[in-house]
């Protein structure tokens, strides 16, 4: 469905808005894009436009996406969307009321992300490093070998881990600089699998894929351009197919809480700027208090039946 004029324009200068003066990355803006796209056909199907959208027409949008099926997740990061696009039309006079106002969002954070246990995180990487040890290892066998380690050891979004550049790393010290949304910049620590895996990448794969073009990308196809956020995608597949680059991240963060981790760390490592996107993972911690109470308090074991 082609937008009218009006909603189409108004739509491309928030975007190039969004590029120029906040600086997002191509797939947030195209994932922005298509939200905003999505609500303004939904105006026009109820002939109205995007400088005309009342409560009412965003409590509608919300209703007919959760009826055809849509994840409260999604529907909580498109009102997300909607309410930075309406903030952005009253600074600018544009609009004298904001339709977002008072629409709840889905309690979109009670809701955990979809993860892989350690076990199956385990055969994943164990399935890429036979590969990449081998006495024949391939450079791309070596490449997606120390890209999935990097992935869960860092909980790297893929738009993160194609913009890597050989000199964002530092491997005798462990970390990588990652240059998550909004082109913000944040250390990464990284663990030892996952540092030699990409010494052993650096040092004998990605000499092979360059071909003799000059390229900053540390990750490179088998055509010596950067990889893209697809192939990688396809990669993590090929290696577990109910697993996802996405899913990698949100494991380690899981497993970082699962293993004690306090949420202000985990929400570091993500790249999270507010600690409310952190708070999906609070009933993992609170999981885990429970049962260190239930295993040091003596009130505990006394009512658990265990004698003190």
């Amino acid at each position: 469905m082609e937008l009218a004029t009006n909603n189409a324009g108004l739509l491309r200068e928030y975007v190039t808005h969004l590029r120029v003066e906040r600086g997002l990355a191509p797939l947030t803006l195209a994932s922005y894009g298509k939200d905003l796209e999505q609500f303004a056909e939904f105006l026009e199907g109820r002939d109205g436009t995007l400088m005309a959208a009342e409560q009412e027409d965003v409590a509608a949008w919300m209703r007919d996406k959760r009826e055809k099926g849509v994840e409260s997740r999604s529907i909580a990061r498109k009102l997300s969307c909607l309410r930075g696009f309406y903030k952005w039309l009253l600074m600018d006079k544009r609009v004298k009321r904001d339709p977002t106002v008072n629409i709840e969002s889905p309690a979109s954070w009670k809701v955990l992300p979809k993860s892989l246990s350690e076990s199956e995180v385990g055969e994943m990487l164990s399935t890429t490093g036979y590969r990449a040890k081998a006495g024949d290892a391939s450079a791309a066998a070596l490449r997606d070998h120390a890209m999935l380690e990097l992935l869960y050891a860092g909980g790297l979004r893929v738009g993160e881990i194609v913009s890597l550049r050989q000199e964002d790393l530092n491997l005798e010290a462990g970390r990588v600089l990652v240059r998550g949304k909004g082109d913000k910049e944040r250390i990464v620590p990284i663990g030892r699998s996952a540092v030699q895996a990409l010494e052993a990448y650096a040092q004998r794969g990605r000499s092979s894929l360059v071909k003799g073009k000059l390229q900053r990308a540390l990750f490179l196809s088998s055509r010596g351009n950067p990889m893209t956020a697809g192939s990688v995608w396809l990669m993590v597949k090929s290696v577990n197919r109910s697993a996802s680059p996405h899913k990698l991240r949100h494991s380690m963060a899981t497993h970082m809480v699962e293993h004690g981790a306090d949420l202000r760390s985990v929400q570091t490592m993500l790249g999270h700027a507010d600690i409310a996107t952190t708070q999906v993972y609070t009933h993992l911690a609170i999981d885990r208090l429970k049962t260190v109470h239930r295993l040091h308090h003596p009130r505990a074991k006394r009512r658990v039946g265990v004698v003190v």
